[in-house]
């Protein structure tokens, strides 16, 4: 029995390591090495210095923030459609934000764990104003670009059997490559998550105004983040990272006022910001953690507004990723 006992706790010893092993060595390093897009208007692409923004790009600033103190403190490692999960997997990058959709198969066959959408997206078309196309049954027999090793490659040949639509996909590696071939006239549609199709058009079209987007998506892509199996402590950091992000947004806590409200007698609050509680302790960080990262970026409606929504070039409406009290689907799980 007492044998049986200490192979037990050596056990329990050894999961324990293992599953804080990404925040310690982030920790140790000092830096975190984010995997973003290698340019995905509105949520990772670099600007003419060179400097990554967007979506995905915050949330790698607020984590930065809140674990390491510092936003600056992030390497971004830019990641095609085929190489993002291996990269992940083999201890390339610490986290994976690079608009990758969740699905079944990715979640029981990749050896990754998927985290809470923090985009929820569907598959969109964009066409040429002048092609006179309304509707998808229009593009019978057209030439569609889409990027290699993505879920929009396998819908669009889903979609097209299912509805006797007999379009000829013409399949790049790159979305800068495909996004080139369509505006140079090599394709009739483009296909790819809706929010990207309104980015390609408002930053890389030659004439934005030539374009339009068609009123109909075909299938549901739940944007998010990656991270390691087997490493619980970093994946529940990614995790309540986001949901942090949208209970600030919902307590009314922003950029600019966090170190007022960090002041308010309000108990919820003041769990969230650590003034209250050890919640950030039990995650191995401090307790202020997040206070750290809404100093870095604000809340999540002001990361959306920034970077896709009204104030961005691709001017998205909130829709599903409003927040739940004002008919979203974005919710956090209570911080008690």
């Amino acid at each position: 029995m007492k044998r049986v006992i200490i192979a037990a706790g050596a056990v329990a010893v050894s999961t324990a390591s293992a599953s804080a092993a990404t925040l310690d060595a982030v920790k140790q390093r000092g830096t975190l090495v984010c995997g973003v897009s290698t340019g995905f208007a509105g949520f990772s692409a670099p600007d003419s210095q060179g400097n990554f923004k967007g979506l995905d790009v915050d949330y790698c600033k607020a984590l930065a923030a809140g674990v390491l103190g510092d936003a600056t403190k992030v390497r971004y490692v830019a990641l095609t459609a085929q190489n993002r999960f291996t990269a992940l997997q083999s201890g390339e990058v610490d986290v994976l934000y690079r608009n990758s959709t969740q699905t079944f198969l990715r979640g029981t066959t990749l050896g990754l764990r998927q985290g809470p959408v923090n985009f929820y997206d569907g598959q969109g078309f964009a066409v040429k104003k002048e092609s006179g196309v309304k509707e998808l049954k229009d593009l019978k027999g057209a030439t569609v670009c889409v990027a290699q090793g993505t879920t929009h490659e396998v819908t669009l040949g889903d979609y097209g059997r299912a509805n006797g639509i007999d379009w000829k996909p013409l399949v790049f590696d790159r979305p800068d490559t495909m996004q080139q071939a369509f505006f140079g006239g090599r394709c009739d549609a483009m296909t790819q998550d809706a929010s990207a199709v309104a980015g390609s058009i408002a930053t890389a079209a030659p004439n934005p105004a030539d374009y339009v987007i068609l009123p109909v998506t075909i299938s549901k892509e739940p944007l998010g983040p990656f991270t390691r199996n087997g490493d619980e402590v970093w994946s529940d950091i990614i995790t309540w990272l986001h949901y942090g992000l949208i209970e600030a947004e919902e307590l009314g806590v922003t950029q600019a006022n966090v170190d007022e409200m960090a002041k308010s007698s309000s108990p919820g609050v003041q769990r969230l910001l650590g003034v209250a509680g050890d919640l950030g302790s039990r995650l191995g960080l401090d307790n202020k953690w997040m206070q750290q990262a809404l100093k870095a970026t604000g809340n999540y409606g002001e990361i959306f507004e920034r970077n896709v929504g009204k104030a961005s070039p691709l001017k998205l409406d909130r829709g599903l990723n409003a927040t739940w009290t004002k008919g979203g689907l974005m919710y956090a799980i209570p911080f008690k």
